[in-house]
């Protein structure tokens, strides 16, 4: 037998004829040394815009030695892990929620600029870190699978789906077997489909279902995975997703058993009216700015001056130690004006100190007593710390807020980008979520295509000041909280709670022409568990935390408000099982003593599906079985302990082909409460069984 085939047998034997996709195991950082990546796979299942991917690699310790790795994997910066699980010779075991960030430092000297630079850049800006205890032995295989909920980049109709894949600045070996699958559900019609980046997929689409899959063998993993597709233009309004869990398997709080989600989107014809724009660019020019940020910058700006509206009001200002302005005052868009600006910009150098104060002293007044039939707009950007004028950060929002109040500025959209490791986060972030904005941190080589980018997505505003109600009202703990303007071809994505499953009448409404516009929907709130969108109880939680971590730079570091908001964001990403980021994954193997045997947790010899909500839980959680066909037997549930030892079994009966559930109320066959840890949970059904496993906090 050849060796390429033999270690693709014993990648089936461990796995179960599974294939697997792309982390890597670092040994040392700066030198670039990692595990082999043998195989791969992304399966990647969407409703709408809303993902759940599972990403899974399978590593070879060809490093001669028995060693501990650090598992790395470059996320996206909208996605949220929620679950983490290995498998080390032959047992599979699952990382916990740890109530600490997660550790950034890398095996041999941290990361920074010690970190070998094809490495760092594999991981890109918000990698997820997770250190296996575990010594992996030499010439050994390791399996990594990592699952995260993600909402697609949308415009204008068009979604996209992206994931690291080029692994060749890590590796010269080619990859034994790649999967990609990509699953979609639409309540739009699904117009188009394709996986750009690679040739040769299968393509699936009946409309408002569509898959793609593409396999590779003993290939080089060299090109990323880059996915698009095209939805209905014509059908818009309202699209809701909702679940209601059964009975006691919420337990993290009072908001009830309901979970939903709303995509609102305003028309994106050609033919819709957009509202007028009162707009101006804040550019730092300060001396950290020189080089290939200062022309990318000048780039950016004059991207945005060449794709002005006709009707539109601009200026720029730029600032350093001292603030220029392109004109006294908000000037009209015209060929005359845009030369002027083009012209400007071309003269900007970089020099000098960083007055982000002076800057929007220049820039807020000329916003004064303008008419709510405009959308007033700021994009501001900076790659340091304030330096000149005021420096603090409390005392820089308290004179924009000043500002503001003192010229009688109306509605105020103020966008930020930070761009390199030195800029301000907490101002950014405050001054945007304090002004109907957005903030965005970027690296500098980033810059021109992210603004060019954002800008085409604010450019034309179709309705400002939107707010949603509710009737009956039984809809609790809607995010976000505070809703943005929606622009022509952008959507909004509303998630919240309910109490009792009945009809809702939502009531969107907002400002266009300084005139009011209304749009009422009435949607049916599920009554029941829906099983393909189980994901919206951790989409919630989600968008939750982001909201909370927006607040949590509403108050300085350290301070008891700031304190008890992380405090709420842990206990929410903890039981909901979210990372967030003062949140990790954890191994508590102990470096050893697995509970699940491999042949068990992937081929199960079973018709039926296990599925256990809350997880992680605090009081109590609910088993769901389904099964795939009508069996008539009682189905035996196991639990087990990290020692392997049974502490509890319950039984239920089972029926025709249906959803059937048990609750377990988190203690022994004795009745006492079992200690926080993870539990083995192993369900028997004639000759049938699964395994799961489930974390009590």
């Amino acid at each position: 037998m050849k060796k390429t085939n033999f270690i693709h047998l014993l990648i089936l034997l461990f796995c179960g004829g599974q294939l697997f996709a792309n982390g890597v195991c670092i040994i040392d950082a700066p030198t670039g040394t990692i595990f082999q990546l043998v195989s791969s796979d992304v399966k990647a299942v969407v409703n709408d815009q809303i993902g759940t991917i599972t990403s899974t690699s399978v590593f070879r310790n060809h490093s001669g030695t028995d060693t501990k790795i650090k598992f790395a994997f470059p996320m996206t910066e909208t996605a949220s892990a929620i679950s983490l699980r290995w498998q080390n010779e032959g047992i599979w075991y699952q990382a916990d929620f740890s109530p600490q960030p997660q550790d950034t430092t890398l095996p041999g000297g941290g990361g920074g600029i010690s970190t070998d630079p094809d490495l760092e850049a594999y991981l890109g800006k918000a990698p997820l870190y997770f250190d296996l205890d575990q010594i992996i032995k030499a010439d050994s295989f390791l399996t990594v699978e990592l699952v995260y909920v993600d909402l697609l980049p949308y415009a204008f109709s068009k979604v996209s789906f992206s994931l690291a894949n080029d692994y060749t600045g890590l590796q010269s070996q080619p990859v034994l077997s790649q999967h990609f699958l990509f699953m979609l559900s639409s309540q739009r019609t699904i117009e188009a489909i394709n996986l750009i980046s690679h040739g040769g997929a299968l393509v699936q689409n009946t409309g408002n279902s569509a898959s793609v899959e593409w396999t590779a063998d003993n290939q080089q993993a060299n090109t990323d995975y880059y996915l698009q597709y095209q939805l209905n233009a014509d059908q818009l309004g309202l699209f809701p997703f909702s679940t209601y869990l059964p009975d006691s398997s919420v337990t993290c709080d009072g908001f009830g058993r309901g979970f939903f989600a709303f995509i609102i989107e305003p028309d994106p014809s050609e033919n819709t009216a957009v509202i007028e724009k009162v707009f101006t660019l804040i550019i730092d020019r300060s001396g950290s700015m020189s080089g290939d940020k200062m022309t990318q910058a000048r780039d950016a700006a004059s991207f945005i001056v060449n794709n002005l509206n006709a009707g539109d009001y601009f200026n720029l200002v730029s600032f350093s130690s001292d603030i220029s302005s392109f004109k006294p005052n908000h000037v009209p868009y015209n060929i005359t004006n845009q030369n002027a600006a083009l012209a400007y910009i071309d003269g900007l150098n970089a020099s000098g100190s960083t007055n982000i104060s002076g800057a929007f002293s220049e820039a807020i007044p000329d916003f004064s007593n303008n008419n709510e039939n405009v959308a007033n707009i700021i994009v501001f950007f900076t790659d340091g710390q304030a330096t000149a004028g005021i420096t603090s950060t409390q005392g820089i929002l308290d004179h924009v807020q000043g500002l503001i109040t003192t010229h009688h500025v109306e509605g105020l959209s103020i966008f930020t980008f930070g761009i390199g490791g030195d800029a301000n986060t907490q101002l950014l972030t405050l001054l945007a979520n304090n002004n109907n904005g957005l903030s965005e941190f970027l690296e500098s080589q980033d810059l021109q295509t992210a603004i060019s980018n954002f800008y085409l997505t604010i450019q034309n505003p179709v309705l400002l000041y939107p707010q949603v109600g509710f009737t009956p009202p039984v809809v609790y703990a809607t995010h976000p909280a505070n809703l943005p303007n929606l622009f022509k071809g952008q959507q909004l994505i509303l998630v919240g709670r309910y109490q009792e499953p009945t009809d809702v009448n939502i009531h969107f409404s907002g400002t266009a022409f300084g005139q009011p516009v209304a749009y009422d929907y009435t949607v049916p709130l599920a009554d029941s568990s829906v099983q393909n969108l189980q994901f919206l109880p951790r989409l919630w939680a989600k968008q939750t935390m982001k909201d909370l971590y927006q607040d949590f730079f509403s108050f300085p570091v350290g301070s008891p408000e700031a304190a008890a908001i992380e405090e709420t964001i842990v206990g929410i990403s903890l039981c909901y099982g979210v990372i967030s980021p003062f949140t990790s994954f954890e191994d508590n193997s102990g470096g050893g003593g697995g509970v699940v045997e491999a042949d068990e947790r992937i081929e199960p010899k079973s018709p039926f599906s296990l599925n256990i909500t809350p997880n992680p839980f605090s009081v109590e959680t609910t088993l769901y079985l389904e099964t795939s066909v009508d069996i008539f037997e009682m189905a035996r549930v196991e639990i087990y302990d990290t020692n392997g030892r049974l502490i509890r079994v319950l039984e239920m009966p089972v029926g025709a082909k249906s959803l059937y559930s048990i609750r377990w109320d988190g203690k022994d066959n004795v009745g006492n409460p079992v200690p926080a840890g993870v539990y083995s949970i192993k369900v028997k059904l004639g000759e049938s069984w699964v395994v799961e496993r489930v974390v009590k906090i």
